[in-house]
């Protein structure tokens, strides 16, 4: 369906980024705090895009989402175009806030799908990013190890992208504003709004730091081969993707459910690889980790969509969650200087408590 097809061709991009990072830099001449510095300005333009695109979006699900996606597109292509650190910085910026407002618009689609048809679609529709995320990746190691340079691969998705974009002229959305009449008032709004995402923050900071970290704590603290841990990150996505489908095979699973799960085996699994002095284990934590906490932010999305009609809880919830992609790599960086890289990953698995004590206050 339309929305699948755009939340795959999102994780095709930052999949294969991750795999063109090494060309990139080598290309531009960068040193590792001139990368560093021009990948912060991804975080930099999402955050206030989210923010725009939220108020944008509302009622107009569908040609926000086609605008979002040709903008991605375009910004993709541009990438390639960058010279210079300052030039690519720019490029990312752009990237930033064009997949900031994909990722609005698209969750605030899908929750106007739901509701207008009745059926669960957010498990489905963000199973497919990491699907894409882990086919991307090493097909873009094969174009480049067939020749082709950056630019061409960049391109070439910015075309795939588009191609995907023309599937949502198809997406049956009813026309006009929703019905913006929510049995919530305001205030009850913002605070369900902080309580769910921050849960969603929660688990975000857990994933960030598998992906970013993983293959750094396998490699230099646990002995592995550059080749198995660099499979890290893949057995957490391909994890993350069965927990979805699983939860979308089994429509009676009460969020209480997926509470309990995320908070008791993704804390505990994070803390299970981290700590582990054994790859295979610490691969099993990595996957168990994925598998509780893959169908969290779905379902809290979809929450969101049922609570409040009008959108602003989605996009409230969307923007909130965001943070913990930001926060991730700092919290992580600073408690390693303080503990030692396994010790501050393990301590991640302390965010999984707010998510089994949403699960107690509940039963309060």
């Amino acid at each position: 369906m339309p929305l699948i097809a755009v939340c795959a061709v999102w994780g095709v991009f930052w999949g294969s980024w991750s795999a063109l990072l090494p060309a990139v830099k080598l290309q531009l001449g960068l040193s590792a705090s001139d990368l560093g510095l021009a990948l912060s300005a991804v975080p930099v333009g999402a955050l206030p895009a989210m923010a725009l695109a939220g108020r944008l979006a509302r009622g107009r699900e569908r040609s926000a989402l086609l605008m979002c996606t040709v903008l991605f597109a375009l910004s993709v292509a541009g990438i390639g175009l960058a010279g210079t650190a300052w030039q690519l910085a720019l490029a990312l910026l752009l990237v930033g806030a064009a997949s900031g407002a994909l990722d609005i618009a698209l969750n605030l689609a899908t929750g106007r799908a739901e509701r207008e048809s009745g059926r669960r679609l957010f498990q489905p529709v963000h199973a497919a990013f990491p699907v894409a995320v882990i086919a991307a990746a090493p097909a873009t190691g094969l174009a480049r190890s067939l020749g082709a340079g950056s630019a061409t691969v960049l391109a070439a998705i910015g075309l795939i992208v588009v191609a995907a974009s023309l599937t949502l002229l198809a997406l049956p959305l009813g026309r006009g504003l929703p019905d913006t009449s929510s049995r919530t008032d305001r205030r009850s709004l913002v605070g369900a709004a902080l309580l769910l995402g921050t849960l969603a923050a929660c688990v975000l900071t857990i994933e960030n730091s598998v992906e970013q970290w993983s293959v750094l704590l396998l490699e230099q603290h646990r002995g592995a081969g550059p080749l198995t841990a660099s499979l890290a990150p893949s057995v957490y996505m391909a994890a993350l993707t069965v927990g979805r489908l699983v939860v979308q095979a089994l429509p009676r699973t009460p969020l209480r459910a997926l509470h309990l799960v995320a908070g008791v085996g993704g804390g505990g699994g994070i803390a299970l690889a981290a700590l582990s002095d054994s790859v295979p284990v610490s691969m099993a934590g990595f996957a168990l980790t994925g598998l509780a906490l893959g169908p969290m932010v779905p379902a809290l999305l979809s929450r969101a969509a049922a609570d409040d009609s009008s959108g602003t809880l989605v996009w409230w919830v969307s923007t909130i969650s965001y943070t913990g992609f930001v926060v991730s790599p700092l919290l992580v960086a600073g408690l390693s200087g303080w503990l030692g890289l396994p010790a501050a990953m393990a301590a991640l698995g302390l965010l999984g408590l707010p998510l089994a004590g949403r699960l107690l206050l509940r039963r309060a």
